[in-house]
């Protein structure tokens, strides 16, 4: 059997997803990319899109499988890890990268709490359905001894930013998921790992520039030390390298791959 290695990541059609399903692909990994491709009533921009899904597989055909699935629905993330084991006969790692940002934009004593549903299902309840769905998986052995869970936080999983307590509350919640899991899976060889991205250029980040009326995403800039926007790619890296089998002794924590960010 093939020993290379295999993750599911969700939120895998365009963005960070999307970047670290190339990343690890063309670093010899075998990919599960899961992505809803369809848009969410309780999301008020567009969403990834079937289309971005096929095109991004069909850049590594014998590599990266693209399953249609929402994070929300427990049964499609199991079928998704089972299919990793079926069609690639392991699982070393799983990349919670699915999120979406609502309700911002006003103080939270004037938001409504269906603001924040589909923050919260997906951002934090997707990244706990994949863990359900993806350990017991890894636990099963891969041959390795070694598996990596690494969700995507933000840098709003740390500071307090003006007028998106929800989407604070939902980082923070992310950030906590991981340090839980990380001690449940204490002596297994499972790691568990969360990343802060700062501003990066993706539809999330164009989101919240309408969310404070600003034209352009260009003037998140200024809130980091870098002095300008991160690429998916960038962040992409760090999760790659998270979920290799160079990064053992990092595990219950928070990876901080903001460009420096302040508030």
């Amino acid at each position: 059997m093939d020993t290379a290695p295999v993750a599911v990541v969700t939120g895998a059609a365009r963005g960070i997803g999307a970047a670290t399903v190339r990343r690890l692909a063309a670093a010899g990994w075998r990919v599960v990319a899961v992505d809803r491709c369809a848009d969410d009533p309780g999301v008020p921009y567009s969403l990834a899109t079937a289309g971005e899904l096929r095109s991004l597989a069909n850049e590594y055909a014998d590599s990266v499988a693209p399953v249609t699935a929402d994070v929300r629905d427990q049964d499609a993330l199991d079928g998704a890890v089972r299919l990793a084991g079926e069609r690639f006969g392991r699982l070393d790692a799983a990349v919670a990268a699915a999120g979406v940002i609502t309700g911002g934009g006003v103080p939270l004593w004037e938001t409504r709490a269906v603001d924040f549903t589909a923050m919260f299902d997906i951002g934090v309840h997707g990244v706990a359905n994949l863990a359900r769905a993806a350990i017991p998986a890894m636990l099963g052995g891969n041959g390795t001894g070694t598996g990596r869970f690494v969700a995507l936080a933000s840098a709003a999983g740390h500071h307090g930013m003006w007028r998106l307590a929800g989407y604070n509350a939902a980082k923070h919640a992310v950030v906590g998921l991981i340090k839980g899991l990380a001690n449940d899976l204490r002596d297994t060889g499972i790691s568990a790992v969360a990343v802060s991205p700062g501003c990066t250029r993706t539809a999330l980040l164009a989101e919240s520039a309408r969310i404070y009326d600003l034209d352009d995403v260009e003037a998140f800039a200024a809130h980091q030390l870098l002095g300008r926007i991160l690429e998916p790619d960038e962040v992409a890296e760090v999760v790659a390298w998270l979920c290799a089998a160079e990064s053992p002794c990092i595990t219950g924590t928070v990876v901080h791959a903001d460009g420096g960010f302040v508030p």
